[in-house]
């Protein structure tokens, strides 16, 4: 088996976006994308990543190449591959970067050799679809020691961090160390935020662009109310009459059908349509803290409600490169198995099937367009997608004000953000406020729409990634 995977990217229609952006934003970007078709002709733009499906990156990046390609730009894209070793080592780079201890081990020579020889098999093969006057860019700590290889064939190397804090502490400033031999000699860093970038960095490389949604992926695209309670039905998410196998849009335009059930750990039946459920929606990391959404919903929402609460992520065997998912996982239900028999009734966790990447996105966008509040209570958070998808879909937002989330929500005008993540008590006082006041919630809904509408679907990516080309490739042609 070799070690990078490459993945089907299918083109997309740019004048699909139209109909969401204001006519000067239209003209820009058609503008734009001509200057873009110009400047790669004979040229190759190369992603790269650690894993195809799962998390914000594997999310972007089908969109965002398909309208490359469609544009006649040869956009690609690869996936390296690790071994437990590798991905234990960047889990907790990932961690430390965020400023958290993670599994407290040490980030050293022996660490260093482990990186280095894994990013020595990959480099390998991607020098083979790799050429002079190429764009390549370099995904997260799992890349970053392909920025030395890749450059020394003459192309334009880009690394581009979507993790971050804006805190530095010793734990981050570890780990940016350990990566710093690695990434110091790119030609560009890009950052979701200007305060995530290390300070030894050159700012003159340096560029600002958070990351986006897709309005026409699985995840994202229009349900009918009948369709989202059909697919909930199936999956098990909602205790309603069982349905037959719902069919969706899937992101090549053919039609799919939802045929695997959620694995959801719950006493008696899952929640009535016309229950209000609360629901976290992310990967099994401890940074996420769904234990803390759990603890304030069990001690503060329950006895002041008659909502529920699904936490939600991915199957744990579907994300190979997170090996803390399953840990964190059987943590919840170490702690979901204590809560006294009234509440467990109350509290759902549901493990979603990954093996088909748009059947595992339909059922995701169907449990966000259901939820009457949708939370991100994370401790750490680069940026959060989850925000923005939500927020698409017109949910009331409750989520911890750090990071990139304080980017996507206005407080009290597209959501509600809670100062201290830790904050118990402030969370379900949110959560509260929010389920006594339905208009309220529906007004931070539509406005939530609107500021992703305006700041974060891809027509935004696309011309900041227009603006970072232009800085790497002259208008006088030299590659």
């Amino acid at each position: 088996m070799g070690f990078v995977q490459e993945v089907h990217v299918q083109p997309q229609e740019l004048d699909r976006l139209f109909d969401l952006i204001v006519p000067a934003r239209r003209a820009e970007l058609r503008d734009a994308v001509e200057r873009g078709t110009a400047r790669f002709s004979g040229r190759t733009v190369m992603n790269v990543n650690s894993t195809a499906t799962g998390g914000g990156v594997a999310e972007m990046l089908p969109a965002l190449l398909g309208y490359l390609r469609a544009a006649g730009i040869d956009a690609q894209w690869a996936v390296v591959r690790g071994n437990p070793a590798f991905f234990a080592l960047t889990k907790r780079l990932h961690n430390r970067i965020h400023g958290a201890e993670g599994d407290g081990g040490t980030l050293g020579p022996s660490e260093h050799e482990v990186y280095r020889a894994v990013m020595r098999d990959n480099g390998t093969e991607l020098l083979t679809l790799v050429n002079a006057g190429d764009l390549v860019l370099l995904h997260d700590p799992q890349t970053a020691g392909l920025v030395e290889p890749l450059k020394r064939t003459g192309a334009r190397v880009v690394w581009r961090s979507h993790i971050g804090t804006d805190d530095s502490n010793p734990q981050s400033e570890r780990a940016w160390e350990f990566l710093r031999p690695y990434i110091a000699d790119a030609d560009a860093y890009v950052f979701s935020r200007e305060s995530y970038a290390p300070s030894w960095l050159d700012r003159a490389r340096l560029h600002v662009i958070p990351p986006s949604i897709d309005p026409f992926s699985p995840k994202n695209a229009e349900l009918r109310p009948e369709e989202v309670s059909e697919i909930l039905s199936f999956s098990g998410v909602l205790d309603s009459r069982a349905t037959a196998p719902p069919k969706f849009r899937r992101a090549d335009g053919t039609v799919g059908r939802v045929d695997r059930h959620a694995d959801v750990l719950q006493t008696g039946p899952p929640p009535r349509p016309e229950t209000p459920l609360v629901v976290q929606i992310s990967r099994w990391d401890r940074l996420k803290d769904m234990s803390g959404v759990m603890k304030a919903f069990a001690t503060h929402v329950a006895p002041g409600s008659d909502a529920h609460l699904l936490l939600a992520g991915p199957n744990v065997t579907g994300v190979t490169d997170d090996p803390e998912g399953s840990e964190v996982l059987t943590e919840c239900i170490r702690e979901w198995g204590t809560l006294p028999h009234a509440l467990r009734t109350r509290v759902h966790l549901a493990c979603l099937p990954t093996a088909d990447v748009d059947e595992n996105a339909i059922i995701v966008n169907a449990i966000q367009r259901h939820a009457a509040i949708v939370t991100q209570k994370s401790l750490v958070e680069g940026f959060g997608l989850t925000v923005s998808e939500a927020l698409w879909k017109t949910r009331p937002m409750v989520a911890s004000r750090i990071g990139g989330i304080a980017d996507q929500i206005e407080h009290d005008v597209s959501g509600l953000l809670v100062d201290d993540p830790h904050d118990l008590t402030a969370f379900a006082g949110a959560l509260l406020s929010l389920l006594a006041n339905p208009e309220r919630a529906q007004r931070l809904g539509r406005a939530g729409k609107a500021r992703v509408r305006d700041r974060f679907l891809t027509d935004r990516h696309l011309l900041q990634f227009a603006e970072l080309t232009s800085a790497l490739f002259p208008s006088d042609g030299s590659a």
